[in-house]
């Protein structure tokens, strides 16, 4: 008898064998079917594996707790980050997908818990596409994301997340070594089609799902690029 994955989720296969995953990160609010027409859009024939939060507030999933608008409770992000990085390798393990192929896309709220991950779990993520992230935090010292592929998709009207936390999420990460490219859109928090086709060709243009790459791979820390 299988052991049952620690989140309620989606999962929808690949449309062939090793083919890369997407990791769908609804916002606050959202659930486990919000982001997979995002998903099927930006990456036809990709796997899908759609979780969702775990935290109630008001009633409302999250991936994690905050204490206020903007101000995240540090030590559940970290922890509730640790346990969705092993749902994806157990995952992994029953759904039969390439765990060095999965890229995070994640909204808002699981935008932030995607950027968590790659900074605490650096071998978890291959790359991800952040869709109006903040900074979840900053690591005493900068994880090993050399060559990770990272497409950061902001709103020039957006009145959650402030430029200055976008640039800052930015240069942490190519701090790190990622490859980071930036969209800004002229919209808010919520997304638009300017968004949805910059992940789309962001998708092309790093080979529909990059694998994992080690520190001797190429990416020493470079600035991120804007778009």
């Amino acid at each position: 008898m299988e052991t049952p994955l620690s989140f309620e989720h989606r999962f929808e296969p690949a449309a062939r064998p090793g083919a890369p995953a997407l990791l769908m990160l609804h916002g606050t609010g959202g659930n486990e079917d919000d982001l997979i027409p995002l998903g099927r859009m930006v990456a036809p024939g990709a796997a899908l594996l759609s979780p969702r939060g775990k935290v109630l507030e008001h009633g409302m999933p999250r991936f994690f707790r905050r204490l206020a608008e903007g101000v995240f409770d540090e030590a559940d992000l970290k922890a509730r980050s640790h346990e969705l990085a092993d749902f994806v390798e157990r995952a992994a393990q029953r759904y039969a997908f390439d765990p060095a192929r999965v890229v995070a896309v994640g909204f808002s709220n699981g935008a932030n818990i995607a950027s968590a991950m790659m900074l605490l779990r650096p071998g978890c993520l291959a790359g991800a596409i952040l869709l109006r992230p903040m900074v979840p935090f900053v690591p005493e010292k900068p994880p090993a994301l050399a060559g990770r592929p990272v497409l950061v998709a902001a709103g020039r009207s957006d009145p959650v997340v402030a430029a200055s936390q976008i640039e800052q999420l930015s240069e942490l990460l190519a701090s790190a070594g990622a490859e980071v490219t930036l969209h800004w859109s002229p919209g808010g928090h919520t997304l638009d089609r300017s968004d949805l086709t910059a992940a789309a060709a962001w998708w092309s243009a790093v080979g529909a799902g990059p694998a994992r790459r080690g520190s001797a791979a190429r990416g020493a820390a470079a600035k991120p690029r804007a778009k």
